[in-house]
């Protein structure tokens, strides 16, 4: 309980820090926001009161509490470009991505992870072999490229699927689904080849292990040693490649989105770029490292769960500390 307890404080304090140079990286951009917003020919006194009325004229760290008291109520403040809620533009973006993350999540995982296993305990056979030369083409070849032949394939060769969203952020959810196809299948062949060469050299590692050899002479079934035996703890090393994966998908795929012009995240943090939008992009980048924080302490938390050793270790680490210093024990009862 005490190490769970332990990862969400340092998740809470990742997330202070991500929190603090993001604000800080967007207030050093160069260039006047007031001025840029007015144009070249606005007033000084328009200039001022429109600093005011955006409290650029504060100081930058009462700014930041400011700031960071209302992000931590949802409140981002307004668009500076649109004019409407940062929260409710971010959010139905966000939706927009998890229509095309979520299904590259569950398909991509499910199928990579398999092909992995599938791979290394075959290895050096021809599936081994056929496995692995698709994961390192799908390594070799840019989201871009992948984009552009499935575009070229399925929607003017084949015109099965639109190629590019026509309506933007206007479009229901209807009108998304058949266009989230193309940009679905590219994530998940961008994802897929790393979490199947990590899966792949995993199990490899669990099969070579004395456990595993000592089953298989014992008579126990191949499969049966596979999928009971080696594959928990094949799984636990490929975690956190699998948690990175998933933080980058539901972060927002810049290139992706761009392409199939899909009004997911990224395309929303292309936009407020080119527009200087900085509200919107200080909540996009407090997102994305929400995102990344949370996906890496769920994968934490599913690890110490499956596995008991790390567990273990945290105790007996504990429990040599104690036996090295004996006045700390009533201290560490205390504690309890």
């Amino acid at each position: 309980m005490k190490l769970v307890l332990t990862r969400l404080a340092t998740a809470v304090v990742t997330l202070l820090l991500a929190s603090f140079f993001v604000f800080m990286a967007v207030q050093a951009l160069p260039g006047d926001v007031a001025e840029q917003l007015l144009g070249q020919n606005a007033t000084p006194k328009a200039v001022a009161t429109l600093r005011g009325q955006l409290g650029l004229d504060q100081n930058v760290w009462l700014r930041y509490l400011d700031w960071l008291g209302h992000a931590v109520r949802g409140d981002f403040g307004k668009s500076l470009v649109s004019g409407e809620s940062v929260s409710a533009t971010l959010w139905t973006a966000f939706g927009h991505t998890l229509l095309i993350a979520l299904p590259a999540i569950v398909i991509g995982v499910l199928l990579s992870v398999v092909l992995g296993i599938l791979a290394g305990a075959r290895r050096g056979t021809a599936a081994d072999s056929g496995i692995s030369v698709i994961a390192l083409l799908a390594m070799s070849i840019p989201e871009f490229v992948v984009a552009t032949v499935l575009v070229l394939i399925f929607a003017i060769a084949l015109p099965i699927f639109p190629a590019v969203v026509l309506d933007g952020p206007r479009a229901t959810i209807s009108q998304l689904i058949p266009t989230a196809v193309l940009p679905a299948i590219t994530l998940i062949i961008a994802m897929a080849a790393y979490i199947i060469r990590s899966t792949r050299s995993s199990t490899i590692d669990v099969l070579a292990t004395e456990f595993a050899t000592t089953a298989t002479l014992k008579g126990v079934p191949r499969r049966r040693v596979l999928w009971r035996h080696v594959v928990p703890s094949a799984i636990l090393p490929v975690l956190p490649v699998i948690s990175i994966n998933v933080a980058w998908l539901l972060g927002g795929v810049v290139v992706v989105e761009s392409i199939f012009n899909y009004p997911g995240v990224g395309k929303l943090m292309i936009d407020s770029v080119s527009t200087r939008d900085l509200p919107m992009l200080e909540a996009i980048a407090v997102l994305s490292a929400m995102i990344y924080v949370l996906v890496n302490l769920a994968a934490d938390l599913l690890a110490l769960a499956a596995d008991p050793r790390q567990r273990t270790l945290h105790t007996r680490s504990r429990r040599r500390s104690i036996e090295a210093d004996p006045a700390a024990a009533p201290s560490e009862v205390a504690a309890r």
